[in-house]
């Protein structure tokens, strides 16, 4: 039963269907049996009234019975002496089997009573008839709404999985997935379709209000731009010293800050599109690490050649061995096993946040890990391992140390 409920929407409708039809057959049944069989039972006495009459006239008038009718039988119910010594004519049911035992008796005068009993069991055979065929309408009944049940739950279910397929879609960035339209059924309206277009109502104004902050986003960010050029240039002409070396290195800091903002907008925007070529993925990954990270050690277990944009991998490469060698410590490990790509540090591990909501700008993690860095290196590498249709995840090793993988697209 539990398996039950926890199943999917048409085994639960079906379920129910069945059981409420099973109900109502059953009560239906119960209420035709009982009704046939009390007319039975009352026809039976009426047939055995009218005979006990046409025997006691018979009786009267030649002195003799007739087949089955008894004077003074022993075995009459006590009931049904009562009644005849009260000078009554009556009828008694014996027994609640199947077939049960039907008397009449009546006065014959002198004191005497005659009385007639049988079963009627040719009358109640078509009560057995009658019972086999509620029974096969009745399992018709819950067989036929079961089947209604998993066609229009089936419809529903494979509905709402469409529904929900769609709204994944929404919430990985494809705006133009609209839910409605993936649901398919014009002709039928329901309440899936109330969801669905509440669905997409919703996806519309959360991505205007996305578009419009990363707008404002790049905006700014943009506007920085140019002081932050003109920073840079004023802070290389300031002479040797100390204080020029800590201008310059925050004026680096600042001009970082503002390109990676703007590569966010750009991601966040979701018009970015993968350059592809083809590549030798152990090849180059051991290359660029050599470039980025002298000290990160690389293995290739198997080599695999790509399909993909240079540019955005070697971004990722290098965000995560920055934030390895930044938040982590030492050895870094690199591994590539045909599309696989991970990369580890031997540090305190992802904070848990991270691993349960994934990177997010501006946080740089748990104090443990604190430390240079505005935050924005995970989200920039999460932003173009979509591009490149890959899929990127994080993980803390049993051991200790933080673990990124890369799965590539062949």
């Amino acid at each position: 039963m539990r398996a039950l409920l926890r199943g999917g929407l048409r085994w639960k409708i079906s379920a129910a269907i069945a059981v409420v039809s099973a109900l109502v057959a059953l009560a239906l049944s119960l209420v035709v049996h009982n009704a046939s069989r009390a007319s039975m039972i009352n026809s039976s006495q009426d047939l055995q009234d009218e005979r006990v009459q046409l025997a006691l006239r018979i009786y009267q008038a030649t002195g003799r019975l007739v087949v089955f009718a008894k004077l003074d039988d022993p075995a009459l119910p006590r009931d049904l002496k009562d009644y005849a010594a009260k000078g009554q004519r009556a009828t008694y049911v014996q027994g609640h089997g199947h077939a049960p035992l039907v008397w009449a008796e009546t006065p014959a005068g002198d004191g005497h009573v005659l009385s007639l009993s049988g079963h009627f069991t040719d009358r109640y055979s078509v009560l057995r008839d009658l019972d086999q065929a509620l029974v096969a309408g009745a399992l018709a009944v819950v067989g036929g709404g079961t089947a209604i049940g998993v066609l229009i739950g089936g419809r529903m279910s494979r509905r709402l999985r469409k529904a929900a397929t769609a709204a994944r879609k929404v919430a990985d960035g494809d705006n133009r997935v609209l839910v409605r339209e993936a649901i398919g059924g014009r002709r039928v309206r329901d309440e899936t379709d109330e969801l669905a277009r509440a669905v997409d109502a919703m996806a519309d104004t959360l991505q205007l209000r996305l578009e419009a902050e990363r707008r404002v986003t790049a905006d700014i960010a943009h506007e920085l731009r140019t002081p932050v050029t003109g920073l840079v240039t004023a802070a290389e002409l300031l002479p040797e010293g100390r204080p020029a070396e800590l201008v310059r290195d925050r004026v680096h800091a600042l001009r970082t800050l503002v390109e990676d903002v703007l590569e966010v907008a750009r991601l966040d925007g979701a018009a970015e599109h993968a350059d592809l070529t083809e590549i030798v993925l152990g090849e180059f990954v051991r290359r660029r690490v050599a470039a980025l990270a002298p000290g990160a050690k690389v293995t290739v277990e198997e080599e695999a050649v790509i399909q993909t944009d240079p540019r955005r991998l070697e971004r990722i490469l290098g965000n995560l061995l920055a934030n390895a060698a930044r938040h982590g410590e030492a050895p870094i490990e690199v591994l590539v096993d045909g599309t696989f790509v991970r990369v580890r540090d031997h540090g305190a591990g992802f904070p848990d946040d991270l691993l349960r909501e994934g990177p997010s700008r501006f946080r740089t993690g748990s104090t443990d890990r604190s430390g240079s860095g505005h935050g924005l290196g995970l989200t920039i590498a999460t932003g173009q391992a979509r591009v490149l249709g890959a899929r990127l995840t994080f993980r803390n090793a049993e051991d200790g140390g933080a673990v990124a993988q890369l799965l590539l697209p062949r």
